[in-house]
């Protein structure tokens, strides 16, 4: 759907399948495309925001399961694994050593709070993800639950956006 218009008028249950490679809550897809027709592009994503933050964390949980770890080679055709492709490109550049650190700390991260460790890749540098991982491996589960929620948030606006884009 490359229009603000064609999303708008698409069938509920197409922009549904389109709104859930931005974000595999179930309760996401339908919210948002239920408030159809958005007058713009801010709106929309503000909206796709809004409901990403309202989730419950089991909604959260689903979601999460939809994402790979930062640093892992995403493979597959799907929307979800070519948006997981350019939000994490800068991992390209990145050297064995941080690849390595992410390696280990994904792995301790996951053993702390039992998910994977979700952060809007999208314009970071690989450095920058490693210090926030490092950084967040430190928080409360509570804390960290919120952290998580609002990278969610971030990341979907960002997708929501390339949609329709």
């Amino acid at each position: 759907m490359p229009s603000l218009d064609e999303f708008n008028s698409e069938r509920a249950d197409r922009a549904g399948e389109a709104l859930r490679a931005c974000n595999a809550a179930p309760r996401f897809a339908a919210e948002v495309a239920a408030g159809r027709p958005y007058p713009d592009v801010a709106t929309l994503v503000r909206r796709a925001g809004e409901v990403s933050r309202g989730l419950s964390w089991d909604e959260v949980s689903t979601a999460l399961a939809a994402h790979p770890r930062i640093g892992d080679r995403v493979s597959g055709s799907s929307a979800e694994a070519a948006s997981s492709r350019r939000e994490q490109a800068s991992m390209g550049g990145a050297d064995d050593a941080v690849r390595a650190a992410l390696l280990e700390g994904n792995r301790a991260y996951e053993e702390r709070f039992g998910h994977v460790f979700l952060i809007r890749a999208a314009g970071r540098s690989p450095e920058e993800m490693l210090a926030e991982l490092r950084r967040r491996l430190a928080a409360e589960p509570e804390a960290e639950r919120a952290e998580v929620t609002e990278q969610l948030a971030q990341i979907t606006e960002l997708r929501v956006e390339g949609l329709v884009s």
